[in-house]
């Protein structure tokens, strides 16, 4: 026995989540029973192994590793209940077996994947050279072995193996060959795979040694590890020395569990590791352990056909006998043992779908990935964040929550008086300050859904849906605070030293209101006031305005006081007002955000006519109306505001109607000016004749060249109509041209033909400066 170069020791190549994998491995474990089992995994997560292994922690859980400083990098581990690792871990604990992780610790392995990816992003394509070397390999074994893809390859070949020498034999054979084919590759073309594995390797060969060394004997000893690497662990002469082991690169990590889910094992979601279908190989996994492989089509097809049902869709026992008859002949077809994933979905999809994969296509996913989401020992030690997570989601009766299955969820922020204690009262308020929190951090547990028109103030809809990604966006928060409300206050005040705009920091406002966050909304305002003293921007300052108006209205919902901000909307509404008219000398493209200002602005001065200057609001909007100077259509919107305020009269509308559509008007002046006339209060207009009668003389005057510019002016005014308003336009213009009103209105509301349609839409892009 060569002990330097490790013979005696006994490796076990595995694929990762692999359910014959996980078989094989525990009953070898049992038949060695050996005094240490060696695990590739992360070496300073050993000391984890003791919560992974705990009886109330349920599979699938991950080890996350993440840098302590930015840019943040992390590192996941997933183990499922049928992962080869996972089982070997449970057998060591009941054993009292000493047991460790022997892969390269997180502190490296965060830097080496960065080397990876930098590889990866200057090759040609997308995904490191190993991946391309690796991808290319699989799909000549799939193509030699006459099967669909190397997946199907794989579980034909080695998961219904159930033989413990052939297998073990049969998988040693295959790693060893693939690795001679691969290294030979990479090699040649100096990839950095190859590298990145000799590393690893040497490490893990490293952790073996000092292994033996504490006093296990070498035939005591188990390693289990991806069969790629078993043929080099079966060598320790390659193992890493000290000098080696100094230079590897390293970055400050810490390490935590978190739940996983059989989605993101999925290749669906782009962790695969040869597990397409994590829940059926579960089920392979447990119909292993009974001992009854051979009813796994059975209960595979059978789940189809229960949730086709469930659905609506009935399908009977004699078509899932069928298909189980048709699955095993097509295994015959290919000398299978059994059917593999790929026959009992051709056979799902002939007699359950009847030839439609679309019929079961939910079913499958249902079946195939399922919706296990892990869970974790209680006082499992975590970041603090993340307990800072639990405890919100216990206080916040969220627990039943945490589930990758999206469910919606309507908040009603108002008091519950019908609950004896405050919390419970306002348990929907307190909902929404955290979700808004989480949103702010960018953590997707939650996702708002956008506001419908008649929706109440004081209702919020989210979909909440847990994901291991959301507990890998809870990790990378804990640099910024221990707890979510201290990490949502420092992004605060990120944006708000990044804040350069008037409208930005009236939305960073709005934000620490939603969040309940009281400090934070102070110091916003106080950027908004610094950045209003210069600014001569009406639309930004209408902007502003508008967002801190909702504020006061409905600030008594969230039970915070918004009468601070008052003041600021005083200021801002008398900034608006006082550059009004000298913002309103645009052009045509700034005039489209004015028209949308101004009618901000004169929905506060209504909803707010006790804290803001009304009177100035009419003064400053009479003397946009009676300029000509200013932009034709945001006189004619002020003109509407003040017809629609009862702050002019019928007789002086007329008056104006005259002045501005009288014949010799240029028409981007006289059909500008109507256009923005009729972008309110159209029903008024539409009950004056003398109005239309005008319009329609104006038009008659122009020449063709004004007509043609009027035309724009015009077909861009009525383009808001509502079908509506347009019928009754087309029935005011039949009684004035003196023909039937029903045959006008038909006329005018049938669609443009396609020659018309291309001559309207070349005339809104036209340069009339060209006449």
């Amino acid at each position: 026995m060569n002990v330097d170069r490790g013979a005696g020791v006994h490796v076990f190549g595995v694929r990762h989540l692999s359910p014959a994998g996980a078989y094989h491995v525990a009953d070898f474990l049992e038949q060695i029973q050996p005094t240490a089992v060696l695990i590739e995994g992360p070496s300073d997560a050993t000391s984890e192994i003791v919560h992974l292994t705990n009886s109330s922690t349920k599979p699938p859980v991950a080890i996350l590793a993440f840098t302590e400083e930015l840019p943040v990098r992390t590192v996941l581990w997933p183990f499922a209940v049928y992962s080869p690792e996972y089982q070997a871990m449970l057998w060591a604990r009941k054993k009292g077996a000493y047991c460790a992780f022997i892969d390269l610790p997180s502190s490296s392995a965060v830097c080496l994947q960065d080397v990876r990816r930098e590889g990866a992003e200057t090759a040609d394509a997308p995904g490191s050279e190993g991946e391309k070397v690796a991808a290319n390999l699989y799909h000549r074994i799939a193509e030699i072995s006459g099967e669909f893809d190397y997946d199907t390859y794989w579980e034909r070949s080695f998961e219904h193996n159930l033989s413990p020498d052939a297998y073990h034999q049969s998988i040693l054979a295959y790693s060893s060959q693939m690795r001679e084919l691969s290294e030979e590759r990479e090699r040649k073309h100096e990839r950095l795979e190859y590298a990145y594995n000799a590393v690893r390797e040497a490490y893990m060969c490293r952790q073996i040694a000092e292994t033996i060394a504490a006093g296990h004997k070498l035939h005591n000893i188990v390693v289990i590890c991806g069969a790629y690497h078993a043929a080099a662990l079966a060598d320790l002469s390659a193992a890493m020395n000290d000098d080696e082991l100094k230079q590897l690169p390293s970055r400050q990590t810490k390490l935590t569990l978190m739940p996983y889910s059989y989605l993101k094992l999925s290749s669906l979601s782009g962790y695969g590791a040869g597990n397409i279908a994590p829940y059926y190989f579960e089920m392979m996994w447990e119909h292993m352990a009974r001992g009854a492989l051979g009813d796994l089509p059975y209960h595979y097809l059978s789940s189809i056909a229960r949730d086709l049902r469930a659905m609506g869709t009935h399908r009977s026992t004699a078509e899932v006998i069928e298909a189980v008859r048709l699955a095993e002949s097509l295994a015959a077809l290919h000398d299978g043992l059994a059917p593999t994933l790929r026959d009992l979905r051709d056979a799902a999809k002939t007699l359950l779908g009847r030839g439609e994969i679309s019929v079961i296509a939910e079913s499958l996913a249902r079946t195939e990935v399922g919706t296990a989401i892990g869970e974790l020992a209680e006082g499992v030690s975590q970041t603090p964040i993340q307990d800072d997570m639990n405890r919100q989601l216990k206080r916040l009766k969220l627990e039943k929550y945490k589930t990758t299955v999206a469910n919606d969820l309507v908040l009603d922020l108002r008091e519950n008086r019908r609950v004896s204690s405050e919390d419970a009262a306002y348990l929907d308020l307190n909902r929404s300050l955290w979700f808004h929190r989480l949103k702010l951090l960018g953590i997707h547990f939650v996702k708002e859904k956008g506001r419908a028109h008649n929706q109440a103030e004081w209702a919020e809809h989210w979909i909440v849906q847990w994901s291991p990604e959301v507990e890998i966006e809870i990790v990378e928060s804990t640099l910024l605070g221990e707890t979510v409300e201290i990490a949502a206050g420092f992004v605060f005040q990120q944006r708000l030293e990044g804040c350069g705009s008037m409208e930005e920091a009236s939305v960073l406002i709005t934000i620490a209101y939603e969040c309940g966050m009281i400090h934070q909304m102070e110091a916003g305002r106080q950027a908004l006031q610094r950045l209003a003293v210069e600014s001569q921007n009406v639309v930004q300052i209408a902007s502003a305005a508008r967002n801190l108006s909702q504020l006061i209205r409905y600030g008594g919902i969230r039970r915070i006081d918004t009468t601070p901000l008052v003041p600021l909307l005083q200021q801002l509404f008398m900034r608006a007002c006082l550059f009004l008219y000298d913002a309103s000398q645009c052009n045509d493209e700034a005039a489209q955000a004015m028209a949308s200002a101004m009618n901000e602005l004169n929905y506060m001065a209504a909803e707010h006519s006790e804290e803001v200057d009304e009177p100035l609001w009419i003064q400053e909007l009479t003397r946009l109306s009676d300029r000509d100077d200013a932009h034709p259509r945001l006189s004619g919107l002020a003109c509407a505001i003040l017809l629609e305020r009862n702050d002019i009269s019928a007789q002086q509308c007329t008056a104006e109607v005259s002045r501005r559509l009288s014949p010799g008007i240029p028409a981007d002046l006289g059909a500008g000016w109507f256009e923005g006339l009729a972008m309110r209060n159209r029903y008024a207009l539409l009950s004056r004749m003398s109005l239309w009668e005008q319009l329609n003389e104006y038009i008659c005057t122009l020449e063709d060249e004004e007509f043609v510019r009027a035309l724009v002016f015009l077909r861009r005014a009525f383009s808001a109509f509502s079908p509506k308003e347009k019928t009754m336009v087309a029935e005011l213009l039949g009684e004035l041209w003196g023909t039937d009103k029903e045959q006008v209105a038909e006329i005018l509301m049938d669609d443009l033909k396609e020659d018309e349609a291309q001559m309207l839409n070349e005339l809104n892009d036209f340069d009339f400066e060209d006449f």
